[in-house]
């Protein structure tokens, strides 16, 4: 999905990897919401003591899968401020900045720019380690689908009023991925702001 308000247009890649064996799990772009993200930009860029990214969540509402494992999939949340995962089950704090955040070195954002390109990457980075979240099965066989932490949408949040204000700036649903006890997930979420000079349309 590509924001093309006129000044930018603004686009999301998410990765999701098993650490240990390096298998890609989802590989795919998110959709955005209009509304929150040019709250979030405007309030950021008039330095309002809000708006920047504060935590990646993760739901378990964004798809069903019927008997003969046929998937079908609901379509991102991303119209209106009160827009939320469809069933939020965990979050993560991924501003390095915030003491809430208790593992910076590994749950962080990067922003990566060359000068002379007219875009800017935001790199989102967020580990399930493998005691989190509490409950969670201890292997990653489950033939539930609607497990609590068989997750299936994620996205990012950005700090409105508190940290039990956030507001959702991106969705993207996908295939269920169950988090177990013996396998650590690797979150790579990617933010590209790219001007309207040179705008393209990949």
């Amino acid at each position: 999905m590509i924001i093309q308000p006129g000044l930018a247009k603004i686009e999301g890649f998410v990765k999701i990897t098993d650490r240990n064996s390096g298998e890609i799990l989802v590989d795919k772009k998110n959709a955005v919401n209009y509304e929150n993200i040019s709250i979030a930009l405007a309030n950021t860029l008039s330095d309002q003591g809000k708006g920047w990214i504060y935590a990646m969540a993760f739901g378990n509402g964004g798809s069903s899968v019927d008997p003969t494992g046929v998937i079908t999939y609901l379509p991102p949340n991303v119209t209106g401020q009160n827009a939320s995962l469809y069933n939020e089950t965990y979050a993560k704090v991924v501003d390095q900045n915030s003491a809430a955040n208790l593992d910076p070195a590994n749950n962080n954002m990067t922003v990566l720019h060359t000068s002379g390109n007219v875009y800017t990457d935001i790199l989102v980075t967020c580990l399930l380690d493998y005691g989190e979240p509490p409950g969670q099965q201890a292997f990653y066989n489950s033939t539930n689908f609607n497990g609590e932490y068989v997750f299936d949408e994620l996205g990012l949040q950005c700090w409105n009023v508190s940290a039990t204000e956030l507001f959702l700036i991106t969705h993207v649903i996908f295939h269920p991925v169950q988090k177990s006890l013996n396998r650590q997930i690797q979150i790579d979420y990617t933010l590209r702001i790219q001007t309207l000079t040179n705008l393209s349309t990949s």
